[in-house]
């Protein structure tokens, strides 16, 4: 009988452990002066290191925007379809130690997501050295 207890006892731990979110999925972002929708992300997850891409931009003055600040592989390259946020791992409730593309002056910032709101809400801080030199953008999972 104690077998069994302790087997439904571990059996429900786990089942809580996978019902944990994760950034994995498909974000809106928006834009960080007239808060307008700005875009769709995707973050994926392989052997542990999250990354994301781009999947849309809503800004209608650049319907196929293109990194014209970027350097190396990623100048000139098509907006949509870009790798931007790379390298994250879990650490506790945070994931850092990547980098994150700011595609429109083509910088390269350390970067750290946390989860709100349930899973809801994405805190994504791209910082310079220290993670107080630097700016957070909230994305929400798109339904």
């Amino acid at each position: 009988m104690t077998l069994r207890a302790a087997l439904l006892v571990l059996a429900a731990g786990l089942s809580v452990l996978a019902a944990e979110p994760t950034p994995v999925g498909t974000w809106k972002t928006y834009d960080d002066h007239t808060g307008a929708l700005h875009g769709l992300v995707e973050i994926t997850e392989s052997g542990g290191e999250f990354q994301g891409r781009i999947l849309k931009s809503y800004d209608p003055a650049k319907p196929n925007p293109v990194c014209d600040h970027c350097e190396g592989a990623r100048k000139g390259q098509p907006v949509i379809g870009m790798v931007f946020l790379w390298g994250l791992r879990k650490d506790g409730d945070t994931y850092r130690g990547g980098y994150i593309l700011d595609p429109d002056n083509g910088k390269v910032y350390k970067a750290r997501l946390q989860l709100a709101d349930g899973g809801r809400k994405l805190a994504v801080r791209g910082f310079i050295g220290f993670s107080l030199l630097g700016r957070t953008q909230t994305w929400v999972r798109a339904e």
